[in-house]
């Protein structure tokens, strides 16, 4: 009789610590949820959840709607909405008449040069010269400094797009063939703007840029959003046919200026130009907001700090009808993929972590205009609803897999941090192999949301799957030859109106990828002390 109380005190021991180790795991992600808020995401209903659309409100409606349903706590201050202040910029009229040589030049419109203004004001009109500043960088990690002794104000940078290249003395500067944060647009752009300057024009070729000449023309075609109060008086792209021009009336020879470039000795060059710039815009205020819900901690001590799952939830929304175009005509960007799947594995996740808190605090987030150079998330990191140095980490979903289950994950930018480690081990876990890593070669760590994050210091990456990667080369379960062409195949629908959502999808690869997400969260929250960079990181400095 004593050793039956023995065994079973011993037995009741070990309930109990199954029960503590269980109360601080996720439970299964449901595809029956996920499906059913992907595919009302999806609808024609939230018209493409524009960004200052219709669209976007009732998307925002639905998810604080949502968050409420499954029990995430709201923000501090009542409700789960944060207000993002963004500032909408559409040309009207504009023109760029260069001076230099005794000749005067005029490019066309679109053909020769793109341009727009984030000032905020609908009038722009200076005068200034134009200066080459090589890549635009200022990178210390890498002893490189593009702007020796300029003062930027009152002038036009010119600039080349992507990094300085790899040398066979340097293979691994500036991330070697693969892409850095230097080599973003939006680098540049900021980076001019700090500086004072008066406008930035980069310089198009299809290969620095990873796209064709129409991205762009198309891009400023448009109206464009940006922060309130940040940015450039001017800012666009000149076609290199036009800019080799420009540098040739002024006395300089574009491609040894390149050459130039790529030297760490470059310093600006005064391109002997000068520009006379006049531009004409509708500027709208718009509020569009992030959705954000808490899980607090279980633990007394660690729920002060959290972690941060995000996925955003905007699209392309729906395009004005213009004059001639068939009244049937789909003009809605439903953004199935890119990113009602995110958003819907974010708010299915959510329903599991409510149940089973973990020792840190979760905190879901859905930011706003992703899609407009990553917003939302810019907006949550500068006023974020937890302290940035009790921010353990920020993991990203963003267009997931729709094909079906995989035997490996993608955790592309988690070598950055110990995030990879902690990767291994919870892919372990789950029976997954970490996908192989690949050459970073469009900048893809720099253009989704987590990087708000990684810029202010916070471990942080996309957890990644074909969609995202364009390759598709991952290794599924099934049909691995149909299911590589089925994801490849994703690039023909991103960002067009055929982006819909499918009733026949497989999405036990999409339920797979959100559970490692959660899996993953759950392991960076239980664990003793929080994530670090690696060391030589570059955003390992960055003060939050």
């Amino acid at each position: 009789m004593r050793l039956s109380l023995l065994a079973l005190a011993a037995g009741a021991a070990v309930l109990t610590l199954s029960s503590n180790a269980h109360a601080q795991q996720p439970s299964a992600v449901s595809e029956t949820a996920l499906r059913a808020h992907l595919s009302f995401l999806a609808d024609d209903l939230f018209e493409g959840r524009g960004t200052g659309q219709r669209g976007g409100l009732l998307t925002v409606r639905y998810l604080e709607t949502q968050a409420a349903l499954v029990g995430l706590q709201p923000i501090p201050g009542g409700g789960y909405r944060q207000k993002v202040e963004i500032e909408g910029s559409k040309l009207l009229e504009g023109s760029a008449t260069f001076s230099a040589g005794g000749k005067t030049f005029t490019p066309v419109l679109g053909k020769d040069i793109v341009m727009g203004t984030r000032s905020g004001k609908d009038n722009v009109a200076f005068d200034a010269p134009l200066v080459f500043v090589g890549y635009g960088a200022t990178a210390p990690e890498e002893n490189w400094d593009d702007y020796k002794g300029l003062d930027a104000k009152g002038k036009i940078l010119v600039m080349m797009v992507d990094d300085p290249q790899p040398t066979a003395e340097e293979p691994n500067r500036f991330a070697g063939k693969a892409y850095t944060w230097y080599g973003r647009w939006v680098y540049k752009y900021e980076e001019a703007a700090r500086r004072g300057a008066a406008g930035v024009l980069l310089i198009h070729t299809t290969p620095s840029a990873s796209y064709p000449w129409s991205v762009p023309a198309n891009g400023f075609g448009n109206e464009r959003f940006g922060l309130k109060g940040h940015g450039n008086q001017m800012e666009g792209w000149l076609h290199e046919d036009t800019a080799r021009a420009l540098f040739a009336a002024g006395g300089h020879d574009l491609d040894k200026l390149r050459a130039q470039a790529e030297r760490r000795d470059f310093r600006p060059v005064d391109l002997k130009v000068a520009a006379k710039v006049a531009l004409r815009s509708a500027i709208r205020q718009v509020e569009e907001y992030n959705v954000v819900g808490i899980v607090p901690g279980s633990d007394p001590k660690l729920k002060e700090q959290a972690v941060v799952y995000s996925s955003h939830w905007d699209h392309m929304g729906m395009a004005a009808a213009k004059p001639g175009d068939d009244p049937k005509a789909d003009r809605i960007y439903n953004g199935a993929i890119d990113n009602a799947s995110g958003t819907a594995a974010l708010l299915a996740m959510a329903a599991e972590a409510v149940k089973q808190p973990a020792k840190r605090t979760q905190i879901f987030l859905w930011p706003a205009a992703e899609e407009q150079g990553l917003l939302g998330a810019a907006a949550y990191v500068a006023k974020p609803v937890w302290p940035l140095a009790q921010t353990a980490a920020d993991l990203n979903l963003d267009s997931l897999n729709f094909v079906g289950r995989t035997r490996d994950i993608g955790v592309a930018g988690a070598e950055r941090s110990s995030l990879y480690e902690t990767s291994q081990q919870v892919a372990k876990a789950m029976g997954l192999k970490i996908a192989p890593a690949v050459p970073d070669l469009s900048g893809a760590y720099f253009r989704a949301d987590h990087f708000a994050f990684a810029k202010a210091g916070v471990p942080a990456f996309n957890v990644g799957s074909a969609v995202f990667s364009g390759d598709g080369h991952f290794e599924f379960e099934h049909h691995q030859h149909a299911s590589s062409a089925n994801m490849k195949g994703f690039k023909d629908h991103y960002h067009q109106v055929s982006d819909e959502y499918r009733p026949e999808w497989d999405l036990s690869g999409m339920v797979q990828q959100a559970q490692f997400t959660l899996n993953l969260g759950y392991a960076v929250a239980n664990a003793p002390a929080m994530p670090t960079w690696k060391k030589g990181e570059a955003f390992g400095s960055v003060k939050r």
